[in-house]
């Protein structure tokens, strides 16, 4: 796997998940749309790159209960979706653990 092979699997987590946050933030159509889109092109940036962070915050603005551990769990589901949704991955067990493996090491 390359570098740009993880780029572009993490926009395209980042899609997913903006989706999902304006969705509870009670955004939709084109309003969902760019809050989603902003999440991923955000991806490409470093000093914008902390979805979870983004996502943590509005919630709280909105007043949208949420813990933590379930905006992560959605994180690592969108990750091994996107991971399937990309040509030349099977986003299967391997990556299940390589990710569950990588959450493990960052949360210490």
């Amino acid at each position: 796997m390359t570098d740009l092979d993880e780029l572009k699997r993490t926009v395209r987590r980042n899609k997913l998940l903006g989706m999902w946050a304006a969705a509870k933030l009670g955004l939709a159509g084109a309003a969902a749309d760019a809050y989603a889109d902003t999440l991923a092109v955000d991806t490409l940036d470093p000093a914008l790159n902390d979805a979870f962070g983004k996502i943590r915050k509005d919630f709280d603005a909105a007043g949208v209960s949420q813990s933590d551990d379930e905006i992560l769990r959605v994180m690592d589901e969108f990750m091994l979706q996107a991971a399937k949704q990309m040509p030349g991955t099977q986003g299967g067990a391997v990556d299940a653990a390589a990710l569950a493996l990588a959450r493990n090491l960052t949360s210490r």
